[in-house]
């Protein structure tokens, strides 16, 4: 039996999207993750996000306490959006694109005040998050019977939910336009949905039965299945590979597997796993009934027969299911010979000797290897010993992974393929690691991990279903408790360690100094002030940080970076004496004066007094923020960090601008103006100000 899997079976680009965004935020967001209804139509992932940690809430409700909402592929109404923006919930929306456009079209027809028709199921979640965008004015129709008895419009948009059949969205659009309406249509039917549905039905007319794959609640999956019927093929939906069957496959020569837009790779990878494990069965059991009916149909064996068997006693008497040592004697293109002492060597052929595809037998053995095969024929119609070596590394790892699956024991393999939803890895057999156990943390390019050697725990083993599941998130998670145990138990106040950024927020970096994400606080970047992270480190950044505070108790670590930095007040009496005049910028303006920056980190204030030789009521009618200026010291106290500046006086130091002629000396007798050097009594306050700044 030849088994066919559709190119375009599986998550389809919204679905995988909403998956992945759900993913992503367990890791990047703080706090309890929900999502608002099955993010998907498919229990076995709904169930395995449950595991990771993401719940699923029916009602907004139902949560207590901040957390994140993640909006599924479906969508919903706005009312929903502002409600969880009332709540205070951080909303993550995972609405699928194709699907918001629809949304979106269906808005603007009704801000335009056209009628709208919906092609679809108006049970259909989608399609009850389109009618509220509509504000429930949209009417909606499931086919062409429905929609010629609505009432006639001069005018009317038709839009059809993103999973419908294209026929049937175009028989609805030909009765609006036979009614005599001027007809507005979007075709807003995914792509990949017509594809996936094109490519089943022709797949269901070169095939002698389908399996579709799909939640029972999946409306894609029933309209692949409605599809593949048309062909007058068999056709059975499952939702897993435990509800196959074998009854239905018996007989048949080619089977084709399709599968809706919310069914997982690993399901489809199953449902192989079981049809390849039925097909080597069912080849044992006819060969054992041909064996059966030869031996009926002759009464007595030939004399050259019986000494045939006698010979292969002397020899070795192989049975089917033998495990054997041999010796590797040729190595050609597509077969192995093998000497296991019977009276002629055994043959490997090419998709014998992995449980993976070999390009050349080559790859695996060489002459002279000793090895172990598995008997499938003690004797072909040539006469020859058909061997197996991947079924007998099969039996030799089953035992293995047994083991090591009862002790908790890591394994270890080899990854040989990137397949939807995860990587098939080669650990003797076939097994399957899914993405969301790959790492830590979300992974975007599994592609990286090809050919790589990794260790994983075996999850889950079903010897009958020739099925495994690995995790090597799980060794991941351990090394990282273990490292992170360790690193608190070490970690001291005051000392440097070296870190990554991880990820930035608006409040600080979170750095992984070793198994430990520490909080490098905004506060603690620089010595002058910042508006965000990204101005002082990026994510990826390597730096070293200081530990200024541990809470073993909570696993909290507090990191400094400005404390392993030079601090620029340290020198500021050497740097910046009484009486100089220097350049700085002016950063901030306050009601009794200017705050101006000498250098980074290093900031003093210019009294409103000493802005101008005259009466200021405000800063900003001397100085604006970011202008440059000259300013002269007046005094720097560098323990307090504060530095005392004048732009009054490095005015008075100016030489006279009048000529010659014009210039004329005071009298004695004449009191000094505010113009002069003296101060005045103004200016005596304005200096008590000062000091109380």
């Amino acid at each position: 039996m030849k088994v066919k899997v559709a190119a375009k079976a599986g998550f389809c680009f919204g679905v995988k999207r909403a998956v992945d965004i759900a993913r992503k935020c367990l890791h990047d967001r703080d706090g309890p993750v929900y999502t608002l209804g099955p993010l998907i139509h498919n229990d076995q992932v709904i169930e395995a996000l449950a595991r990771e940690g993401i719940g699923s809430v029916n009602d907004l409700d139902e949560i207590n306490g901040p957390g994140t909402v993640i909006i599924r592929s479906h969508g919903v109404v706005p009312e929903v959006l502002r409600r969880a923006e009332q709540k205070g919930l951080d909303l993550v929306d995972a609405t699928c694109p194709f699907v918001r456009k629809v949304q979106r079209t269906v808005r603007d027809l009704v801000q335009q005040d056209i009628p709208v028709v919906v092609v679809g199921d108006p049970k259909h979640p989608e399609v009850e998050g389109i009618v509220g965008w509509s504000g429930g004015k949209a009417m909606v129709v499931a086919d062409a019977d429905q929609a010629k008895k609505l009432e006639k419009y001069h005018e009317i948009g038709v839009v059809a939910q993103t999973t419908q059949r294209q026929n049937n969205f175009d028989a609805v659009v030909k009765v609006l336009k036979d009614s005599g309406s001027r007809v507005q249509v979007y075709n807003t039917i995914c792509l990949a949905t017509a594809e996936r549905q094109k490519e089943a039905q022709e797949l269901a007319q070169q095939v002698d039965a389908v399996l579709v794959l799909g939640g029972k609640n999946s409306a894609n999956t029933a309209k692949l299945a409605q599809i593949c019927r048309t062909a007058g093929k068999p056709v059975y939906r499952v939702e897993t590979a435990e509800e196959i069957d074998f009854a239905w496959l018996k007989g048949l020569r080619t089977v084709g597997v399709t599968a809706g837009a919310s069914t997982p790779g690993w399901i489809i990878e199953e449902v192989s796993c079981r049809m390849m494990d039925f097909e080597e069965t069912n080849k044992e059991e006819v060969m054992e009934t041909q064996v059966e009916e030869q031996s009926e149909a002759t009464d007595e064996p030939q004399e050259d027969m019986k000494q045939e068997m006698e010979d292969a006693v002397e020899v070795k008497n192989l049975k089917n299911g033998d495990i054997v040592t041999g010796v590797v004697v040729q190595v050609n293109q597509d077969e192995v010979l093998v000497d296991v002492g019977a009276k002629s060597e055994g043959v490997i052929p090419i998709r014998e000797l992995s449980n993976f595809s070999v390009d050349s037998p080559q790859d695996v053995v060489k002459v002279g290897d000793e090895i172990k095969v598995y008997v499938l024929k003690s004797e072909d119609n040539e006469g020859r010993v058909i061997l197996s070596k991947e079924k007998a590394d099969a039996e030799e790892a089953w035992a293995r992974l047994e083991e090591t699956m009862n002790e908790g024991q890591v394994v270890s393999g080899s990854v040989r393929e990137v397949v939807k939803g995860g990587l098939l890895v080669d650990v003797g057999v076939r097994a399957f690691l899914p993405a969301s156990l790959v790492d830590r943390g979300y992974v975007e390019d599994l592609s990286k991990y090809l050919n790589m050697e990794i260790d994983a725990r075996v999850i889950e083993l079903n010897r009958a279903r020739r099925k495994v599941i690995l995790s090597r998130k799980a060794v991941l998670e351990e090394e990282y408790a273990r490292k992170r145990e360790e690193l608190l138990t070490n970690l001291e106040e005051g000392q440097v360690v070296n870190g990554i950024v991880r990820r930035l927020t608006n409040f600080g970096a979170f750095v992984d100094i070793g198994g430990v994400d520490g909080l490098l606080h905004i506060s603690e970047m620089a010595w002058y002030r910042i508006n965000h992270p990204s101005e002082v480190v990026q994510v990826g950044d390597e730096l070293d940080v200081k530990v200024l505070r541990v809470d073993r108790e909570n696993e909290k670590v507090s990191l400094g970076l400005k404390q392993v930095l030079a601090n620029p007040w340290d020198n500021v009496v050497e740097k910046y004496p009484v009486g100089s005049v220097i350049n700085a910028k002016v950063v901030r303006l306050a009601p009794f004066g200017a705050f101006v920056q000498l250098e980074p980190g290093v900031e003093g204030l210019v009294h409103i007094s000493h802005l101008a030789d005259r009466h200021v009521a405000t800063p900003d009618e001397v100085v604006q923020e970011g202008e440059e200026i000259k300013v002269k010291v007046l005094s720097v106290d560098s323990e307090e960090k504060r530095i005392r500046l004048s732009i009054r006086e490095v005015d008075r130091e100016k030489p006279s601008k009048a000529s010659p002629k014009e210039y004329q000396p005071k009298k004695q007798e004449t009191p000094p103006s505010n113009d002069g050097g003296t101060a005045t009594i103004a200016d005596l306050v304005g200096d008590i100000f000062d000091n109380k700044e």
